[in-house]
Order: C-alpha cells, then sequence, then structure tokens
C-alpha cells in the first residue's frame, strides 16, 4: 500500500507527463505549495534552467504583512510571476499544477498570472 506521499508524487509525475507531451518546447509554470506559503517557477525544461520565480517567503512580500497561506497571497504572486516572466521575455507557458487541485489558491494563482499577461 502506498503512503500519502508516494501517492502525491505519482500524480504530480501523471499532469507533469501529460504536460511534457503537449508542451511543443513551452517553459512550465510549477506550483508548490504548503500550509503557510505557495511559490511559484517559470521553468524552461529544454535548457534545464529557472527562467523566473516567485514566493510568499520573499523579503518584498514579507515587508507588507501579508501572510502567504490565503487565496489573496496566490493572486499577488501570480501577478508577479507574470511581470518577471515578460520582462524575461516569456508570453505563453504550460501550466504545471503538479498534484494539487485547480481550486482555490491555485486557481487564483493562475487567474493572476494570466491577467498578468501569460498565456497558458
Amino acid at each position: 500500500m502506498l503512503s500519502s506521499r508516494e501517492k502525491q508524487i505519482r500524480r504530480a509525475q501523471r499532469v507533469r507527463t501529460r504536460l511534457r507531451k503537449n508542451a511543443n518546447g513551452k517553459p512550465r509554470l510549477s506550483v508548490s505549495r504548503s500550509s503557510k506559503n505557495i511559490s511559484v517557477q517559470l521553468i524552461d525544461d529544454l535548457q534545464g534552467i529557472t527562467v523566473a520565480a516567485a514566493s510568499t517567503l520573499e523579503a518584498e512580500f514579507k515587508k507588507a504583512g501579508k501572510t502567504g497561506a490565503s487565496s489573496d497571497a496566490a493572486s499577488v504572486i501570480g501577478k508577479l510571476i507574470a511581470e518577471r516572466a515578460v520582462k524575461a521575455g516569456v508570453t505563453e507557458c504550460v501550466f504545471d499544477r503538479g498534484s494539487y487541485v485547480f481550486h482555490g489558491r491555485i486557481k487564483a494563482l493562475a487567474d493572476a498570472a494570466r491577467e498578468g499577461g501569460l498565456k497558458f
């Protein structure tokens, strides 16, 4: 019987496998969340580099006095990653939700990134 962590890893791998088949060379917007924080990276899998990243653990975000465990925080991070991606010259990507359900904070982050100029 698989542990809950092993199940989570399998779900994430299943999602990433489908994304790689449909990505056609586009970068991957990978989301990671915990109960207190959320972070996102724009990864170019062809070159193996991180193009842009944003997190609620950054000093700028912490100075604002916000907690990273809310949908509002996820929206701020979504806008921030979109701004950094556009500055790096990336406008199209594929959204890698990992093992998380597209709901709540994950959805808020994705919507904010779309508003910021990313297309996925």
